[in-house]
């Protein structure tokens, strides 16, 4: 049996390509949009993608089966769990080859047998995989795809129904189906493989391990969201301290249900100078998004109005949760760069890329020095005070009822855009999280609404208020 786990860095996602070496059938599982790099992967491995399925209906990415069925003619495989408002809508009148499983159905991947077992709790609807290699004479599982049901080291939020598809009074008898189905998976065996969707970074959980797979023996041991002896101390622990899911969750729900748009070829964003980026970035009221690694320098200078979201984990939930889908996109990284920011941004569903230039244009650009001030936390006075500065802690809620700036106003970043309303103009306003990350993201934003905005960076444990209280 072939095994390749795909892992896409900057959303944190996996999805696993399987073969029958022998017969040159392989499936795909949990893909995303862009298909082609796993394909590409089928080819060098002399295998053909035959069918397609995914776990649950994704919040997070826009799922690549729809692309599958429409360029390859694989075999769609989908649960058929969950109830008619979390089924499927997009295979309707397809004419796609579509199969609906239900628990405990089985298939054949050439000599590999898929079982699917319904394990509710992130989503209704929510299928995992045991995978049994016939072909090596096995009679038994080597592991279970278990998609955003279990992490490493976690397990899927059961909340997402309710805080981002807006499905009131979900939490609990989500959060008590996850829990039933815990009992299903601490009832396998030690020795199977678990293979999740998600790694360390995703928004789909609290605590995700950075490990990419395990199995069941250690996740029984070590997993502390399954170490509850009842269902209530279960329910508090699993729905408590959930950090605020980005704003581009609701769209790709909706979008994964009623069917992603084709994506076809990838969008080719072209060179531009600076100027011509500004010239045309302003005549289409588009949207420029700098990607620089370093932050100093996108506050020391930069092109009026752009927002900063630096490539990497952070990239799709800033661009996600700020930016309008339907706007045009102008991005100032290099050239090598591109292939990579394009796929992360159709990957959530940016598909308008219009054009680039490479930062070395903003130095020598007098139309790139736009600047925003900035203070280290360790230099911010202890008492600064609410009554000089709206204060907005760009952190979760969790963290800031730990500890806080008095009179700080608590806004996660994934939601300032939606929130922006909320922040007072009558004063300068003063931005912080825990590191600088997500504030930076959140000053650049604030400053293209017209607030007059500093950023406190560096590291919250290190401000003199902080320590007093100590």
């Amino acid at each position: 049996m072939f095994f390749r786990q795909v892992m896409d860095q900057e959303l944190a996602q996996y999805a696993y390509l399987l073969g029958c070496q022998r017969t040159g059938e392989a499936l795909i599982i949990d893909p995303g949009r862009d298909i082609d790099r796993y394909t590409e992967i089928a080819k060098e491995e002399g295998l053909c993608i035959v069918a397609a399925t995914e776990t649950h209906i994704h919040a997070d990415f826009l799922s690549g089966l729809r692309e599958f069925a429409e360029h390859h003619q694989v075999t769609i495989y989908l649960s058929g769990e969950g109830g008619d408002d979390c089924a499927y809508v997009w295979p309707k009148d397809s004419g796609y080859d579509i199969r609906k499983l239900k628990d405990n159905d089985e298939f054949m991947i050439g000599n590999i047998c898929i079982r699917a077992l319904h394990t509710p709790g992130h989503t209704p609807e929510h299928m995992s995989f045991l995978v049994t290699d016939t072909g090596s004479g096995a009679t038994e599982p080597i592991g279970i795809a278990s998609g955003d049901f279990v992490f490493v080291g976690d397990l899927g939020r059961p909340d997402l129904l309710e805080t981002a598809s807006g499905v009131s009074g979900t939490q609990d008898p989500s959060a008590r189906q996850l829990y039933k189905s815990t009992e299903r998976f601490l009832a396998l065996q030690d020795h199977l493989q678990v293979w999740p969707g998600h790694g360390a970074g995703s928004a789909c959980g609290k605590a995700l391990g950075a490990v990419p797979m395990s199995t069941v023996g250690y996740e029984r041991k070590f997993n502390a969201a399954l170490g509850f002896q009842t269902e209530e101390a279960f329910v508090g622990s699993i729905l408590g301290g959930q950090p605020a899911p980005p704003l581009y969750f609701t769209r790709m729900k909706e979008l994964n249900r009623e069917g992603a748009p084709i994506l076809g070829p990838l969008p080719v964003p072209k060179l531009c100078g600076i100027e011509d980026l500004i010239l045309q970035s302003t005549a289409s009221h588009a949207v420029i998004i700098d990607t620089r690694p370093d932050r100093k320098q996108f506050m020391a200078g930069h092109v009026a109005g752009s927002l900063y979201a630096p490539l990497g984990i952070s990239f799709a939930m800033i661009v996600g949760s700020y930016v309008d889908p339907a706007a045009e996109i102008y991005l100032i990284l290099d050239e090598e760069q591109v292939n990579l920011a394009v796929r992360t941004l159709v990957r959530i569903g940016y598909d308008n890329i219009s054009g680039f230039t490479p930062p070395s244009e903003l130095s020598s650009s007098r139309l790139a020095d736009h600047s925003l001030s900035r203070i280290e936390f360790s230099d911010l006075d202890a008492n600064v005070s609410s009554a000089e500065w709206t204060i907005v802690d760009v952190r979760g809620s969790s963290e800031f009822e730990t500890a806080h700036i008095p009179g700080a106003l608590n806004i996660a970043h994934t939601r300032l855009a939606s929130r922006i309303n909320e922040v007072p103009r009558g004063k300068p306003v003063m931005t912080y999280c825990r590191s600088g990350n997500r504030a930076s993201a959140a000053t650049a934003l604030l400053a293209r609404e017209g607030f007059d905005v500093t950023l406190v960076d560096g590291a919250f444990d290190d401000w003199a208020g902080l320590r007093q209280e100590v």
